[in-house]
């Protein structure tokens, strides 16, 4: 699958808008939106809500349509003991993590995505903000 190609229905690739289907989910690989790098925030909904949800708690309307349930991010710092695993969200982000954490890998490998929106600086600062924001949304 190319890098240029990603994330899952109920995302129209122009606005990003989330449509209900009465059927099982499916997914649907459609163009990135470039949401700014500096916005984590933007970056988080447009990227990953649809799968984790906009709580980041791995209820986006797209998760059924997963072969495994998307991971709920609000909950890292608990699983690594009280330590956000700052490394470890980045390398899932980009697609290094050797223990596939994410099985079949039905996430898209973003960094692959983020090199065709911008150069090398672009992409860490991409990763470097959606990492902060994930950070934001850690429960006790």
């Amino acid at each position: 699958m190319s890098g240029r190609r990603w994330l899952a229905s109920f995302l129209i690739a122009g606005g990003g808008a989330l449509v209900w289907a009465q059927e099982k989910p499916s997914l649907k690989y459609v163009q990135p939106e470039n949401i700014s790098a500096a916005k984590g925030p933007e970056m988080f909904r447009a990227y990953c809500a649809a799968c984790h949800g906009l709580d980041g708690r791995g209820s986006g309307p797209a998760a059924d349509a997963l072969r495994k349930r998307p991971a709920d991010l609000t909950q890292l710092s608990r699983k690594y003991g009280g330590k956000y695993p700052v490394f470890r969200v980045a390398n899932v982000i980009q697609g290094y993590d050797s223990e596939g954490a994410h099985g079949s890998r039905d996430m898209p490998i973003w960094g692959n995505v983020f090199r065709t929106l911008g150069d090398q600086a672009t992409v860490k600062l991409r990763t470097g903000n959606l990492v902060n924001y994930v950070e934001s949304l850690q429960r006790k």
